[in-house]
């Protein structure tokens, strides 16, 4: 066999494998029945068993923001007008130092956030998805508390925005 046609042989090849694709594919909306952007979603407040009297503000607001910008659902204006219901239970937040300075301090933070989740569609009494979903997102450190504060709170809301996608994902995902 010569070296030509071998490597035409190698090109077709590469050539087919790459037309015909490997067979993954994102998830999106039309990937899943459970998701649809005419579907209205429902988020009470969570339960909220950790020290972060905000968390639970901040993880609603993400839920809703991810649902919508990721799958197109609305907010629902009460929980008899939603077609999916969530529960949802903070079980823990905790924010620790994850590394230091030659002088012996904290230079970066990492907030952890630990949410139990379920997701039930109207007129079922079964979940379509429940479990225990983990963030977490480092923040740098800082001597002025106004922007260490500010740092912390905005890796509680990337947290929140990572378990949200988690979840969307998760519940996409379980056949």
């Amino acid at each position: 066999m010569s070296a030509c046609t071998w490597g035409r042989g190698l090109i077709f090849a590469l050539l087919l494998g790459t037309v015909t694709g490997c067979g993954y594919h994102l998830t999106n909306s039309q990937s899943s029945g459970r998701l649809a952007a005419s579907q209205k979603i429902w988020i009470p407040f969570f339960s909220n068993e950790s020290i972060s009297p905000t968390a639970q503000t901040v993880l609603r607001r993400a839920f809703y923001e991810e649902f919508h910008a990721l799958r197109g659902l609305n907010p629902a204006g009460s929980l008899e007008s939603a077609d999916l219901a969530m529960k949802a239970r903070i079980v823990s937040y905790s924010s620790r130092a994850v590394s230091y300075s030659a002088l012996d301090q904290a230079r970066e933070f990492s907030l952890s956030l630990n949410v139990e989740l379920e997701i039930t569609e109207k007129g079922r009494t079964l979940p379509l998805w429940k479990g225990q979903i983990q963030g977490s997102k480092q923040y740098p450190a800082n001597t002025n508390l106004a922007l260490q504060l500010n740092a912390e709170e905005q890796a509680l809301d990337a947290a929140a925005r990572i378990i949200a996608i988690k979840f969307i994902s998760a519940l996409e995902e379980s056949y």
